[in-house]
């Protein structure tokens, strides 16, 4: 019997990394199955993913023994097996297409993910979430119960042991500490080709530019809105007999399937959070 496994490795580039890594495999009678490895040279970062198989019951060695080995390149290694999926907690508002999407995949076991819940500041979704009985939370949101609405997300977080959020157009902004407490753990899906039209309504902005490709960006959030790491991205040829309301139907295609992606890349260890870009090893 072998466990799949799921390594990732970041530090700063030196020599003998690599091979550091595949000798505390070997040593422990793994194999290593699929490895992909990224020297970022402006930043001088190192970023590898690798899937080995081990003998059963030795995920806990492998950690110790990648501990023990590579310390002195002072890395950020994690070990995950591959039989226990990511768990991740749905926010929406009322927008539904990327929310179907999510549980279409998950339902078909294509997401990569567990999703362990919806939550939305409206009730609009609730059946949705209800017919694949997965528990919703209504959390409205005003101004004056900003602070209570993301105590009680915290709440649903820890009850559920979601490892990531997944904004699926949820349309309040999280607040900066919120943010912070879980930076690189909320994913976003943005209806724009950013770094172009930011913020509300860019299909209008996109429209009044007259732009022939409109697009859609997952991205991991930050107190800067719309300006966190971007995680994936595509776009759709549009022409000048499209309306706006024409442009924001073409886009919720885009943006479902690009959120879907974005969340498997995640889901699967695949992204790395690089400063203010990532690295990421797609298939």
């Amino acid at each position: 019997m072998t466990d799949n496994l799921i390594v990732t490795l970041r530090c700063k580039d030196q020599r003998g990394i690599v091979k550091a890594v595949a000798d505390t495999v070997f040593d422990l009678s793994g194999n290593i199955v699929d490895s992909a490895q990224f020297w970022d040279q402006p930043s001088n970062s190192f970023s590898l993913r690798m899937e080995i198989h081990v003998p059963a019951n030795t995920e806990r060695a492998l950690g110790d023994a990648l501990d023990a080995n590579l310390g002195h390149f002072n890395p950020i290694i994690t070990v995950r097996s591959t039989a226990v999926k990511r768990r991740a907690l749905v926010m929406v508002s009322t927008a539904d297409h990327c929310l179907r999407e999510l549980l279409y995949q998950w339902e078909a076991g294509e997401l990569g993910a567990e999703i362990v819940g919806v939550a939305s500041n409206h009730s609009a979704l609730k059946p949705l979430a209800d017919h694949v009985n997965l528990p919703f939370w209504e959390i409205p949101v005003t101004d004056g119960t900003k602070a209570a609405a993301e105590k009680e997300l915290e709440r649903i977080l820890a009850e559920t042991g979601a490892d990531f959020i997944i904004l699926a157009r949820y349309m309040q902004v999280l607040s900066d500490e919120f943010c912070a407490r879980n930076q690189g753990r909320i994913i976003n899906i943005h209806h724009s080709f950013l770094p172009g039209f930011k913020g509300a309504k860019p299909y209008h902005q996109a429209y009044d530019r007259g732009v022939k490709l409109i697009g859609a960006t997952a991205h991991y959030v930050t107190a800067d809105l719309d300006e966190g790491p971007i995680i994936e991205q595509d776009v759709v040829r549009v022409g000048h007999h499209h309306s706006a309301e024409q442009l924001v139907s073409i886009g919720r295609d885009v943006e479902r399937r690009v959120l879907a992606r974005a969340v498997r890349l995640h889901a699967e260890d695949r992204v790395f959070p690089n400063g203010s870009r990532t690295v990421v090893f797609d298939y």
